[in-house]
């Protein structure tokens, strides 16, 4: 089974179903804060692959959905700049494992990829129901505000998003 570090915002629910879809295929999940992490200009880069730049923004970040920012007219630095100020613009999760990386949840890469099957078939109803949803979008309405996660503290990593993701917060 694979090493998975995940690149998520903490208490979001799809992150949450995605990490439940990794550890029921009997993955090792460690969790970090994107929103936390130190980006450079060529990790955060090594992520898109060969993607579109449009691809590589969250579309349900308010300054895409308002229209300030039009992923598609965004040449590849400009938007790896605004993603270094802003990291809720980043498509998530951002995945690594061993020496390769990815953006996005597509449920059948992944599959192909680690493998996304139950390996208990205690597990199974709930992998099979996680595979049919939509994992790749945000599982509820888009009305958030962001100032109280952007005012939360914490470190870098999965210690300080455990609290987060109790608290069941998903803020684009």
């Amino acid at each position: 089974m694979a090493r998975v570090i995940f690149y998520s915002k903490p208490g979001c629910k799809g992150g949450t179903k995605q990490k439940v879809l990794l550890t029921a295929a009997g993955h090792e999940v460690i969790p970090y804060d994107m929103l936390k992490e130190p980006w450079t200009v060529e990790r955060l880069r090594s992520f898109f692959g060969d993607r579109p730049v449009a691809e590589w923004f969250n579309p349900s970040s308010p300054k895409i959905k308002s229209g300030e920012i039009v992923p598609e007219k965004t040449d590849a630095q400009t938007a790896l700049q605004l993603m270094l100020k802003e990291p809720l613009l980043i498509r998530r999760p951002l995945l690594e494992i061993g020496d390769r990386r990815e953006v996005g949840f597509d449920v059948q890469k992944i599959d192909a990829w680690i493998g996304l099957q139950a390996v208990d078939e205690s597990l199974q109803e709930i992998s099979d129901n996680l595979m049919n949803q939509d994992l790749q979008n945000c599982s509820h309405g888009h009305n958030h505000s962001h100032e109280q996660h952007n005012q939360q503290g914490g470190s870098n990593h999965a210690h300080g998003s455990q609290q987060h993701q109790k608290q069941g917060n998903c803020k684009h």
